[in-house]
């Protein structure tokens, strides 16, 4: 199934958080704090502004990006759990590759 947020909402799909702790210790699921990180799969057209014009917004897909613990509506869609957000719920976009811990 596709899906296409709409106005200035994005889709965001969460990644994946550590499952160590750097002295080594395993982290079990339940303990495990959700990630703030993820990457856009798809965003809406943009929001209309005061003066009725569509401003397009800063995201894009397969951009990575840090968000509020709280931020959006978690829905689960073809047995995927992904996030609905709005835009200003986004904090920033990680730019360059991930570096090794």
């Amino acid at each position: 199934m596709k899906f296409r947020p709409l106005h200035d909402r994005v889709l965001v799909k969460r990644l994946d958080g550590e499952a160590k702790t750097p002295g080594g210790i395993i982290i079990p699921d339940t303990a495990k704090e959700k990630p703030m990180e993820g990457e856009v799969l798809s965003v809406g057209a943009g929001a209309r502004g005061e003066d009725g014009k569509l401003h397009p917004l800063d995201v894009k897909a397969g951009d990575r990006i840090l968000f509020g613990k709280w931020s959006g509506t978690e829905v689960k869609i073809d047995g995927v759990e992904l996030i609905i957000m709005k835009e200003s719920d986004i904090m920033g976009i990680i730019e360059g590759k991930p570096g090794k811990k």
